[in-house]
């Protein structure tokens, strides 16, 4: 009896060993995939234009060149201009964004607040309908008065229906005893929230503060309606598109006059770009990547 028990052990972690490396394997590959078209993006860049034409798009750079990155980094003090515009616009929105999403997501879970259904259908119904570009555009220029103004970027993104039915859904599985018997104790509203709620949130603020952070990081079509061009320094994505833009126009009028620019780097410089945009943000991923998959886990559970 006990031989039996014990092969049949031996066997079940034998089996669960091989599904426990077999997992370890796929998620390797899948994550290689996920790689491949960084490393793509960062050889790319630092090849030159004439190499990319003959061999095409490489991991590894056939002809080294910087041509693109001197392109890029040509004013410096603009580009970093642009770089300490979208990191105030990124922390101030994401920390004021972050308090308004929490409040928002935690006062529409309370049972005792009488009109939170109709709160909640109120913001899911923006999901479905929006005022359009124009009303939006009047609202924004002729209403708030906020043309070359960086508010104009900052309150847009500040709150996101998505993401506050995704914090009153984590917020949800928090037991209301908590806030009954902190009442009781004689704690107010502010004191409960700040003390109580926030502390228990945490997968949730991050994984929020990462969605707000990147479409604040990721922002250009607000810059680009409400920023116009007189102003020294807008915001990092619209200047490295207005590189682009402008380096593609360059080519297509060398070609239209029968000019050659052969140098001219545009397919590593869009790359160089891409690099410029997203680096800072795939470093800071990694510390809050576990908070991150809790809470989108936890999330759609509770929903």
């Amino acid at each position: 009896m006990d031989e039996t028990f014990v092969s049949v052990r031996k066997k079940t972690d034998a089996s669960g060993l091989v599904v426990q490396w077999i997992g370890y394997l796929f998620i390797g590959l899948f994550a290689l995939c996920c790689l491949l078209p960084f490393l793509l993006v960062l050889g790319t860049s630092f090849t030159s234009e004439s190499a990319i034409k003959l061999s095409g798009f490489n991991f590894w750079p056939k002809e080294f060149s910087l041509f693109a990155y001197k392109i890029v980094f040509e004013n410096p003090g603009l580009i970093i201009g642009s770089y300490i515009v979208t990191i105030v616009i990124t922390m101030v929105g994401t920390a004021i964004g972050l308090l308004l999403v929490a409040m928002t997501g935690y006062a529409l879970q309370r049972p005792d607040f009488m009109y939170r259904n109709k709160i909640s259908f109120f913001i899911y119904f923006t999901t479905l309908f929006s005022g359009g570009l124009v009303p939006f555009y009047l609202l924004i220029t002729q209403y708030l008065h906020l043309k070359d103004n960086y508010l104009a970027v900052l309150l847009p993104g500040l709150l996101t229906p998505f993401l506050i039915i995704m914090m009153k859904s984590f917020v949800r599985s928090i037991p209301h005893a908590i806030t009954e018997s902190a009442k009781i104790d004689g704690a107010g509203d502010f004191t409960i929230f700040l003390r109580l709620i926030l502390p228990m949130t945490t997968p949730a603020l991050a994984t929020i503060g990462l969605f707000i952070a990147l479409g604040y990081w990721n922002e250009w079509y607000n810059s680009m309606l409400f920023l116009s061009p007189d102003m020294k320094y807008r915001t990092l994505q619209l200047f490295l598109y207005n590189v682009i833009t402008s380096a593609d126009y360059v080519r297509n009028s060398a070609a239209a006059s029968n000019v050659q620019l052969r140098d001219m780097p545009l397919e590593s410089m869009k790359m160089a770009t891409a690099v410029v945009a997203t680096g800072p943000v795939i470093l800071f991923y990694p510390f809050v990547q576990r908070y991150f998959i809790k809470g989108i886990t936890v999330g759609a559970v509770k929903g």
